[in-house]
């Protein structure tokens, strides 16, 4: 029988691979629209909670194999430039600024800001002067102000704070709180790297794929990404198991890119998710499991990846390692389609279900679509 055929990942602003789209090989569609290659993942985000790790199932029974394999979705290549947000999450290791980080994350942003002057202007503490960055950047607690974000951003750095150098060097590339200085940022993403900070080792990585701010170096990139996949960033696990899936700036080892892509997934990386999962299906690099990759590839469709979608879809019409679902599986299809990623082929069984059955499916992907769209 065919099976889930992966092709070649791209990881978010990687100039050296095409883009992340996991196959499964049923009968090809006559034409698909290309679909964008995952947006590149900046380490900028507002606070939020850590992930769980997710658990596989029981092992299915697969269904007879379909005429031919499907044919690479994306073969269009992104903007190698990251397009940072202004202003990270602060990691405050300092037990004196645990109250301040405390207030940050009860969401008591006002109560923050005033602990955090205060320590910054009596103590000269480094941390709460990139809390305030963080706070006047995201007009937490007080009135957005890019300017003074930048400001306290840089008396961080000035102090030795590897955050404060990160949050500075975003603010640099973006140009906001002051002109654009890619020069400064390439010096304070390496200061920062050097002092530790995963988030700067990536995003330096980038520039070094990007070719633009500084000479491309596929070999410096793959080392920065994994100094920062060793420290745990799932951003560059991602794409340093591309590089060892394609054999870019290292050899080229497929288990270890397996090994990276779960724990990437494990950190709730939709793009890694769909990948490992069809390195599971396919048994690619570590042992076949059909019900894991089916259940990964759940995961990602309810996190809304059109192509993990697409494939649920076409797994779960022709009962791939799954009992058939017809009804579940165009639904899915159907939610594919409003995200850019038809599928003529998928299209023709849609034809194909009876009046009752139609109207199921069209309900059920209207609850979902109804309900992802708040």
């Amino acid at each position: 029988m065919k099976f889930l055929r992966p092709i070649s990942l791209l990881a978010s602003l990687l100039m050296t691979m095409v883009g992340a789209t996991a196959q499964v090989s049923l009968t090809p569609p006559a034409a698909q629209p290309p679909a964008s290659p995952p947006a590149a993942k900046n380490e900028a985000p507002k606070p939020k909670a850590p992930t769980a790790a997710k658990k596989p199932a029981a092992t299915p029974t697969p269904a007879p194999a379909p005429a031919a394999p499907l044919k690479p979705a994306i073969t269009t290549k992104p903007t190698a430039t990251p397009a940072p947000s202004p202003s990270p999450t602060p990691t405050f290791d300092d037990p004196n600024v645990d109250n301040v980080y405390g207030a940050y994350q009860r969401g008591l942003y006002k109560t923050a800001f005033d602990l955090a002057i205060t320590r910054a202007q009596y103590n000269r503490d480094a941390k709460a002067m990139t809390m305030l960055g963080e706070l006047y950047a995201n007009g937490l607690g007080i009135k957005r102000d890019y300017t003074k974000a930048a400001e306290w951003y840089q008396r961080a750095a000035d102090a030795g704070d590897r955050e404060g150098m990160f949050a500075l060097a975003m603010m640099r590339l973006s140009g906001r709180g002051g002109a654009t200085n890619r020069d400064q940022a390439v010096k304070l993403l390496a200061s920062s790297a050097k002092l530790g900070n995963a988030k700067a080792a990536y995003n330096l990585a980038l520039l070094y794929l990007d070719g633009n701010t500084l000479p491309q170096d596929v070999k410096r990139a793959a080392e920065l990404l994994r100094g920062a996949a060793d420290a745990g960033n799932p951003e560059a696990q991602y794409a340093l198991a591309t590089f060892y899936k394609e054999g870019n700036g290292v050899p080229k080892d497929l288990e270890r890119a397996v090994r990276l892509l779960q724990a990437a997934s494990l950190a709730d990386n939709v793009d890694a998710e769909v990948e490992y999962a069809i390195a599971l299906f396919n048994g690619t690099g570590t042992p076949k499991n059909q019900a894991a990759a089916v259940a990964l590839l759940r995961k990602a469709s309810r996190q809304n990846s059109p192509i993990a979608q697409n494939r649920l879809a076409r797994v779960l019409v022709s009962g791939l390692g799954v009992p058939v679902d017809k009804i579940e599986g165009l639904k899915w299809h159907l939610v594919a389609k409003t995200a850019g990623k038809g599928d003529p082929e998928l299209d023709e069984r849609l034809s194909e279900l009876s009046p009752e059955d139609r109207a199921k499916v069209d309900a059920a992907a209207r609850k979902w679509t109804g309900t992802t769209s708040k």
